[in-house]
């Protein structure tokens, strides 16, 4: 241990607690900006989250862009980047779940570099920098507000691509979770479960530090008990502010160490099916984590710590398959839309997805094909 080394940068600064939207003017004012530019999802508006937003920065020139879907692609982008630059300097606020947050900082990454578009996303690591970003989610999963990359959709190639730079990563996460009072319980449990595996694939992560294992364990702790709580009942804001809380704890610790094989086939089931991210994950996470016991088996023996069963990576699985069946998000390849045919393409992207470097033990495509032919 003594000879560890560790160069950690973490989200600049974090805002929680209920009703923290109201000091979004104060948040702007302190980056030095006097404007800002809303990105936020389609649908958010009917939600009423968009007016409330609105309302806080009435005093505020501000501009509001509400084309992002649900996975965003290149060219949702690079529109995006076009109403930014046009708007001009700014404060970025991004505002909604995961694909808006996502979205907002490509946006701003782009805008800062008026020559390039979304499909030079691998060139733009490198690239100057873009405008000041905060961080608003709408849910509690994704862990978006503390990392400076996004994911987002090459719709020609047909994969997803990851777009970011240092300089996007949010200035200020705002984890207000009375925004999270009116999610569906779908959402809630798609969310959720994302969060729960960023802890669990963190732990299990090659990447794995004991800093990041340290926001990972609490995070599965959180998440593990307030996930159920918030989807069994939506408007108890004390699970709220426990799940949103433990998402955030689970961005980071995903930042720090990256992710695995449930990522990189949730990834590729998106990408040919248009599945809901958590959903993806969820139909292959118990599969996963059966295929890694051996490997994984100390990051398992935590995460049933954490979730305050017996320490054996048995009983971890046992104990997510009970939080699985719980918030009722696990669905068989079939009814997503996969089809036989297409299990070997999705192994294919599952294997070559950055984010499966990192599994504990390193998939070939014919066990990857071998456990989607089990879950289909």
């Amino acid at each position: 241990m003594a000879a560890l080394r560790l160069s950690v940068e973490l989200t600049g600064r974090t805002e929680f607690g209920p009703g923290v939207l109201a000091d979004l003017p104060a948040f702007v004012d302190s980056l030095g900006c006097t404007r800002a530019f809303v990105v936020t999802d389609r649908s958010l508006r009917a939600t009423g989250i968009v007016g409330r937003v609105e309302k806080t920065l009435a005093g505020l020139e501000y501009g509001v862009h509400e084309d992002i879907g649900p996975n965003p692609s290149t060219a949702e982008l690079d529109r995006g980047a076009a109403r930014l630059r046009a708007f001009g300097d700014c404060a970025v606020i991004a505002v909604g779940g995961g694909s808006a947050l996502d979205a907002a900082k490509g946006i701003s990454l782009l805008a800062g570099n008026p020559e390039a578009v979304a499909a030079d996303a691998d060139r733009l690591w490198d690239a100057a920098e873009g405008l000041p970003l905060i961080a608003i989610p709408t849910t509690a999963g994704t862990g978006a507000e503390t990392n400076g990359f996004g994911v987002t959709e090459d719709t020609c190639a047909r994969r997803k691509v990851y777009i970011g730079h240092s300089s996007v990563k949010p200035r200020i996460a705002v984890l207000d979770p009375e925004l999270t009072l009116g999610l569906p319980p779908r959402v809630t449990a798609a969310t959720g479960l994302d969060a729960l595996v960023h802890g669990i694939e963190s732990l299990a992560s090659l990447g794995s530090t004991p800093l990041s294992a340290a926001y990972a364990t609490q995070a599965i702790t959180l998440v593990g008990r307030w996930l159920p709580a918030a989807y069994r009942d939506g408007s108890d804001l004390e699970a709220r502010s426990q799940l949103m809380f433990g998402a955030h704890l689970a961005g980071h610790a995903l930042t720090l160490s990256g992710l695995g094989l449930v990522h990189g086939i949730g990834h590729a089931l998106t990408a040919h099916t248009g599945t809901p991210h958590g959903v993806a994950l969820a139909a292959v996470l118990e599969e996963v984590m059966a295929f890694s016991l051996a490997s994984a088996a100390g990051a398992y023996e935590t995460t049933a710590r954490a979730l305050h069963v017996t320490p054996t990576p048995d009983a971890a699985l046992a104990a997510v398959r009970e939080i699985s069946a719980a918030i009722e998000i696990k669905r068989p390849l079939r009814e997503l839309g996969v089809t036989r045919a297409q299990i070997p393409v999705i192994a294919a992207d599952a294997v070559a997805d950055a984010v499966t470097k990192n599994a504990p033990h390193r998939p070939t495509e014919p066990e990857v094909i071998d456990l989607l032919h089990a879950v289909c």
